[in-house]
Protein backbone atom coordinates (compact mmCIF):
# COMPACT_ATOMS: atom_id res chain seq x y z
CA UNK A 1 0.00 0.00 0.00
CA UNK A 2 1.50 3.54 -1.21
CA UNK A 3 2.07 6.33 1.72
CA UNK A 4 -0.88 8.72 -0.25
CA UNK A 5 -3.10 5.75 0.28
CA UNK A 6 -1.96 5.40 3.93
CA UNK A 7 -2.52 8.73 4.70
CA UNK A 8 -6.15 8.70 2.34
CA UNK A 9 -7.38 5.86 4.44
CA UNK A 10 -6.73 7.49 8.09
CA UNK A 11 -7.61 11.21 6.73
CA UNK A 12 -10.76 9.58 5.78
CA UNK A 13 -11.47 7.36 9.04
CA UNK A 14 -10.75 10.89 11.06
CA UNK A 15 -13.33 12.93 9.01
CA UNK A 16 -15.96 10.18 9.07
CA UNK A 17 -15.67 9.65 12.62
CA UNK A 18 -15.40 13.16 14.28
CA UNK A 19 -18.18 14.04 12.02
CA UNK A 20 -20.44 11.04 13.35
CA UNK A 21 -19.00 12.23 16.87
CA UNK A 22 -20.26 15.88 16.40
CA UNK A 23 -24.25 14.78 16.26
CA UNK A 24 -26.50 12.85 17.65
CA UNK A 25 -26.75 9.55 16.22
CA UNK A 26 -28.53 6.46 17.42
CA UNK A 27 -26.74 3.49 19.08
CA UNK A 28 -26.67 0.80 16.55
CA UNK A 29 -29.04 -2.08 17.98
CA UNK A 30 -26.55 -4.26 16.74
CA UNK A 31 -24.03 -2.91 18.81
CA UNK A 32 -22.15 -6.60 18.90
CA UNK A 33 -20.20 -5.67 15.72
CA UNK A 34 -18.59 -2.56 17.16
CA UNK A 35 -14.93 -4.24 16.68
CA UNK A 36 -15.14 -4.58 13.01
CA UNK A 37 -13.59 -0.98 11.73
CA UNK A 38 -10.75 -1.41 13.54
CA UNK A 39 -10.25 -4.73 12.88
CA UNK A 40 -10.39 -3.90 9.22
CA UNK A 41 -7.94 -1.10 10.09
CA UNK A 42 -5.57 -2.83 12.10
CA UNK A 43 -5.38 -5.49 9.44
CA UNK A 44 -4.39 -3.20 6.83
CA UNK A 45 -1.75 -1.69 8.82
CA UNK A 46 -0.30 -5.05 9.31
CA UNK A 47 0.02 -5.95 6.04
CA UNK A 48 2.08 -3.13 5.44
CA UNK A 49 5.74 -4.42 5.47
CA UNK A 50 7.49 -0.71 6.86
CA UNK A 51 5.46 -1.14 9.61
CA UNK A 52 8.82 -1.99 11.54
CA UNK A 53 11.66 0.00 10.98
CA UNK A 54 14.25 -3.30 10.11
CA UNK A 55 17.25 -0.38 11.34
CA UNK A 56 15.54 0.78 14.65
CA UNK A 57 13.81 -2.64 15.60
CA UNK A 58 13.39 -1.99 19.27
CA UNK A 59 12.62 2.03 19.34
CA UNK A 60 10.14 0.92 16.47
CA UNK A 61 8.45 -1.58 18.08
CA UNK A 62 8.44 0.58 21.56
CA UNK A 63 6.91 3.70 19.65
CA UNK A 64 4.34 1.44 17.97
CA UNK A 65 3.43 0.14 21.72
CA UNK A 66 3.50 3.34 23.15
CA UNK A 67 0.60 4.45 20.06
CA UNK A 68 -1.19 1.88 20.93
CA UNK A 69 -1.24 2.40 24.59
CA UNK A 70 -2.00 6.48 23.91
CA UNK A 71 -4.92 5.31 21.18
CA UNK A 72 -6.38 2.67 23.87
CA UNK A 73 -5.99 5.50 26.81
CA UNK A 74 -7.42 8.00 24.31
CA UNK A 75 -10.19 6.09 22.60
CA UNK A 76 -11.21 5.23 26.29
CA UNK A 77 -11.24 8.68 27.63
CA UNK A 78 -13.13 9.67 24.31
CA UNK A 79 -16.11 7.23 25.20
CA UNK A 80 -16.33 8.16 28.83
CA UNK A 81 -16.99 11.99 27.56
CA UNK A 82 -19.27 10.85 25.39
CA UNK A 83 -23.15 11.40 26.31
CA UNK A 84 -25.96 8.74 26.28
CA UNK A 85 -29.58 8.96 26.84
CA UNK A 86 -32.70 7.30 25.95
CA UNK A 87 -35.60 8.95 23.72
CA UNK A 88 -39.15 9.11 24.53
CA UNK A 89 -39.36 5.44 22.40
CA UNK A 90 -36.72 3.92 24.09
CA UNK A 91 -34.13 4.38 21.38
CA UNK A 92 -31.00 5.26 22.85
CA UNK A 93 -29.10 7.88 20.91
CA UNK A 94 -25.07 9.10 21.85
CA UNK A 95 -23.24 12.69 21.12
CA UNK A 96 -19.80 13.63 22.41
CA UNK A 97 -19.13 17.31 22.90
CA UNK A 98 -16.12 19.79 23.64
CA UNK A 99 -14.70 17.58 26.17
CA UNK A 100 -14.95 14.48 23.21
CA UNK A 101 -13.27 16.33 20.59
CA UNK A 102 -10.21 17.98 23.46
CA UNK A 103 -9.73 14.10 24.01
CA UNK A 104 -9.36 13.39 20.45
CA UNK A 105 -7.39 16.46 19.19
CA UNK A 106 -5.04 15.56 22.10
CA UNK A 107 -4.58 12.13 21.15
CA UNK A 108 -3.71 13.18 17.51
CA UNK A 109 -1.32 15.46 19.35
CA UNK A 110 0.34 12.70 20.63
CA UNK A 111 0.96 10.53 17.91
CA UNK A 112 2.54 13.12 16.25
CA UNK A 113 4.73 13.84 19.27
CA UNK A 114 5.41 10.15 18.99
CA UNK A 115 5.88 10.41 15.48
CA UNK A 116 8.65 13.76 15.90
CA UNK A 117 10.00 11.59 18.52
CA UNK A 118 10.70 8.69 16.22
CA UNK A 119 12.15 11.15 13.56
CA UNK A 120 14.38 12.12 16.43
CA UNK A 121 16.00 8.95 16.98
CA UNK A 122 15.54 8.01 12.93
CA UNK A 123 13.35 5.76 12.87
CA UNK A 124 11.17 5.32 9.60
CA UNK A 125 7.82 5.67 10.45
CA UNK A 126 4.85 4.14 8.06
CA UNK A 127 1.25 5.65 7.90
CA UNK A 128 0.88 2.28 9.29
CA UNK A 129 2.02 2.67 12.80
CA UNK A 130 -0.89 5.80 12.58
CA UNK A 131 -3.43 3.37 11.65
CA UNK A 132 -2.20 0.76 14.25
CA UNK A 133 -3.01 3.74 16.68
CA UNK A 134 -6.02 4.39 15.02
CA UNK A 135 -7.67 1.07 14.99
CA UNK A 136 -6.84 1.03 18.85
CA UNK A 137 -8.28 4.35 19.60
CA UNK A 138 -11.14 3.25 17.69
CA UNK A 139 -11.01 -0.27 19.06
CA UNK A 140 -11.41 1.15 22.58
CA UNK A 141 -14.04 3.81 22.29
CA UNK A 142 -16.19 1.53 20.59
CA UNK A 143 -15.93 -1.12 23.15
CA UNK A 144 -16.27 1.10 26.26
CA UNK A 145 -19.17 3.06 24.24
CA UNK A 146 -20.60 -0.69 23.65
CA UNK A 147 -20.05 -1.29 27.53
CA UNK A 148 -21.77 2.19 28.86
CA UNK A 149 -25.11 1.56 26.68
CA UNK A 150 -25.88 -1.94 27.97
CA UNK A 151 -25.00 -0.89 31.50
CA UNK A 152 -28.07 2.13 30.49
CA UNK A 153 -30.41 -0.59 29.04
CA UNK A 154 -29.67 -2.74 31.85
CA UNK A 155 -30.04 0.01 34.73
CA UNK A 156 -33.23 1.21 32.75
CA UNK A 157 -34.94 -1.73 31.45
CA UNK A 158 -35.84 0.05 28.25
CA UNK A 159 -34.63 -1.62 24.74
CA UNK A 160 -32.55 0.20 22.09
CA UNK A 161 -34.23 0.47 18.37
CA UNK A 162 -37.52 1.63 19.52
Amino acid sequence: MSGFFDVVVIVAVCATVLARQTRPRQVAADAGRWWVLPVVLGFMAFREPGLIDAGHRAESVGLLVGGVLAGLATGAAWAWTTRIWSDESGALWAQGGKATLAIWLGGVALRAALYGLGALVGVHQSGAASMVTIAAMLLARSGVLAHRAQGFRAAYGVPAGG
